[in-house]
């Protein structure tokens, strides 16, 4: 390791060298690197070079959220968060939930940032039975330590697929004859209205934002949970396990 470099916890690879060795290496797992905003020298326009050939998304970000990040180490300008978790194709996601056994139930999850809330969320779908858990490389949280934790140990027994397009995925569960529905608290739809026991892919969006627009278009009907009072809307973890639970009821899993 070279002066200056350092290798952070389990969550954080810190420095350029170290890296720049985890990019090139086979076997450590990056959901994101984070380079300094402004001007770019020789060793981060490699660091971004090396993400983009890993197919890692890049963000970058103002040398405060690194320094906050990397505490009283050296980053040099870059920051790569591990993954705790190997993703899997969508491919395999599909295949996986194709079983006699199995009514496929998947979670599409657009632009969930909080890794508490990713954590909760992926720990009630495994309860839940959620066949498989699709994330897009970008605008979301990944896979992280802090996700890990807050998943109770969940994620270790739950799939996950990170794809660069969500709308495609979407088209790729509805051409299998999956209906896909959408949990927005701008929807007229009660979630209760709607039967569940047919293979369902439920999308939620991320904190504040919600789904966006278009790929609400893509689904198949919209629901909303019904609020009583003078809140508009449930945390989203939360509001995913409202949606999952009235999934295992009508499948059968109260009984």
């Amino acid at each position: 390791m070279q002066d200056g470099d350092s290798l952070c916890g389990d969550d954080l690879i810190i420095g350029v060298h170290s890296l720049r060795e985890a990019l090139r290496a086979v076997n450590v797992r990056l959901d994101q690197v984070l380079i300094r905003q402004g001007p770019r020298n020789r060793q981060h326009d490699e660091i971004f070079r090396l993400a983009r050939v890993s197919r890692v998304p890049v963000k970058f970000v103002p040398s405060e959220a690194l320094n906050r990040l990397a505490r009283s180490l050296k980053h040099q300008g870059v920051l790569g968060h591990v993954s705790q978790k190997a993703y899997v194709s969508l491919d395999t996601v599909l295949e996986k939930a194709e079983t006699p056994e199995m009514c496929p139930f998947f979670l599409v999850l657009d632009g969930v940032e909080d890794p508490r809330n990713m954590g909760a969320i992926i720990r009630t779908a495994e309860g839940a039975g959620v066949s498989g858990v699709i994330i897009s490389d970008r605008r979301a949280v990944g896979m992280t330590g802090v996700v890990a934790r807050a998943s109770a140990g969940a994620l270790e027994h739950v799939t996950v697929a990170r794809v660069s397009n969500l709308s495609q995925s979407i088209e790729r569960l509805k051409s299998r004859h999956v209906w896909v529905y959408g949990l927005d608290p701008h929807a007229s739809k009660s979630y209760l209205d709607l039967d569940y026991r047919g293979p369902i892919a439920v999308v939620i969006g991320g904190e504040g934002k919600g789904i966006r627009p278009g790929l609400l278009k893509r689904c198949d009907d919209r629901v909303a949970i019904p609020m009583q009072g003078t809140v508009a809307s449930l945390n989203v973890s939360v509001a995913a396990a409202v949606m999952f639970y009235e999934v295992v009821r009508q499948r059968g899993g109260s009984e």
